[in-house]
């Protein structure tokens, strides 16, 4: 094994102006060569995120769920999201899209998860932009109108992936089918790049899935919900380009950036690739 304390910065995909990396770990290494990190969690908090702000709920991610995340929701005058199995009718919010969709608005809500939120943290100064299947030609079209993905102005695209009951990083089929769609919408929308080997990998693993939405949807993280009675969480989760809202971080919290529209991933997907926590209220792996 390389000394992780040795390193220098062949980990940083520098001579890319896209850049794809995994879990909190990898946001932590690369956001600080960065201008731009989109966080992916398919499964479900960037999904969560997006309905949220779709409905024009102001979301606070917050990294870790027990008696802090209250006191931060009071702080912020929001309401606080349970876990999936502790929703109940004084607290209808959860990480669960279905339930959100479901529960009554609320101006400001706090989300916590050990995943995506965590990497939305790891992000330091960076800007922060939530990304799933459900949003992926939108934020692929954010991204280009605002130039990011070049030499001049990198982003990294992360997969957040899942936690093995040891708290170990397990990746997640559903998350990086999550980044390739981002990653090739916004090279659908032009100026973007060069991709790293990383980033065009997983977008090949996108575009080359005959049917992605049906991959996810079959996929271990998928049959874990699933099994534990949350099949509306993935059917939204697969509801691939449904929406034109991109959340975007912004004094500390997701809201609607700028929409966009149209379907850049109709036209990556007939592009040839470049030749470059457990905790006990919720599935183990989930968000």
């Amino acid at each position: 094994m390389r000394d992780m304390g040795d390193m220098s910065d062949w980990y940083l995909q520098q001579e890319y102006g896209v850049r794809f990396e995994w879990g909190a770990g990898g946001a932590e290494r690369v956001a600080g060569g960065v201008g731009c990190l989109v966080v992916v969690d398919v499964l479900s908090f960037s999904t969560s995120v997006n309905v949220a702000v779709e409905a024009g709920t102001r979301v606070h991610p917050y990294a870790w769920r027990d008696e802090t995340a209250s006191v931060f929701a009071r702080d912020n005058a929001a309401e606080l999201a349970v876990g999936r199995r502790a929703v109940t009718a004084a607290s209808p919010w959860s990480l669960s899209p279905a339930a959100l969709r479901r529960a009554p608005f609320t101006p400001r809500l706090v989300l916590p998860s050990p995943n995506g939120s965590a990497i939305a943290a790891a992000a330091g100064g960076s800007t922060v932009v939530a990304g799933c299947l459900r949003n992926a030609s939108a934020v692929g079209r954010w991204l280009a109108l605002h130039g990011h993905g070049t030499l001049e102005r990198p982003l990294a695209v992360i997969a957040a992936g899942e936690r093995w009951p040891d708290g170990s990083l397990r990746p997640g089929l559903e998350d990086l089918m999550g980044a390739g769609a981002v990653i090739a919408a916004l090279q659908a929308a032009g100026g973007a790049g060069p991709l790293s080997p990383e980033a065009a990998a997983a977008r090949t693993a996108f575009t080359g899935t005959p049917d992605a939405a049906g991959a996810v949807a079959a996929c271990s993280s998928a049959l874990e919900l699933v099994r534990s009675g949350f099949a509306d969480d993935v059917a939204i989760a697969v509801e691939v380009d449904a929406s034109t809202t991109v959340p975007v971080l912004t004094d500390g919290a997701f809201s609607a950036g700028t929409r966009t529209y149209g379907s850049p991933l109709a036209t990556a997907l007939s592009t040839p690739a470049p030749s470059t926590s457990c905790h006990p209220t919720d599935p183990p792996s989930s968000g």
